[in-house]
Parts: C-alpha cells; structure tokens; sequence
C-alpha cells in the first residue's frame, strides 16, 4: 500500500478541512505565492498581495485569492489567527490535503 507523502509544516488537516499558515507581504506589485517563509514547523507559505494592509484589505486580497485558488466561496475561507498580522492562520472548508498541495504546486 503506497504512503502518503508527509504534508508540509505550513499545511495541516482538520476534521472540516485544511489549516493553512500565510506570511503575507502586502502591496506587491501583483498577488500571488512567492515562495516558503522559515523553516522546519514555523515554515509559512508566503503570499505577495497587491492591496495595502490598511482597514483589513490585505486579508480581504488573500481570502478571494485563496477561494479562487481552491475554487471555493468566500465563505469557506476564514482567518482564525494573525488577523493584524503578517503571519496568519486560515482554515478551509471542504478542502483536502492532497487538494491542497496539488493547488498549490508551481
């Protein structure tokens, strides 16, 4: 029986879904995934967003990016942690985690 392989530290299961650790790097010059920010367990995937991170549109720019990316209503993507914050937490709804990493593949 095929293993698996292990998910990175950014990206974990939950019973409903995905959690997904972003470090986020407002106004870019375009959104979109740039790379991984740190290492080992406190490893984030970062995301260049173009909107500033004034009056909350930073986080409004990385949830319709990460619905559009994992083809999903708004509604299913939330911010559970790092709201004020470049370092967030999201949770997915309905999301799987080999999903995930297939959508997130470059």
């Amino acid at each position: 029986m095929p293993t698996q392989p292990a998910s990175p530290a950014w990206l974990r299961e939950t019973p409903n879904g995905i959690t997904l650790a972003v470090r986020a790097q407002p106004g870019a010059k375009r959104t979109a995934i740039v790379g991984i920010y740190g290492e080992g367990e406190s490893a984030q995937l970062k995301i260049a967003v173009q909107a500033p991170p004034v009056e909350g549109r930073a986080n409004d720019a990385l949830i319709d990016f990460l619905a559009r990316k994992f083809n999903l209503p708004k509604s299913s993507v939330q911010i559970v942690t790092g709201e004020l914050s470049r370092s967030k937490v999201f949770v997915m709804s309905g999301v799987s985690i080999a999903d995930a990493i297939q959508r997130l593949a470059p």
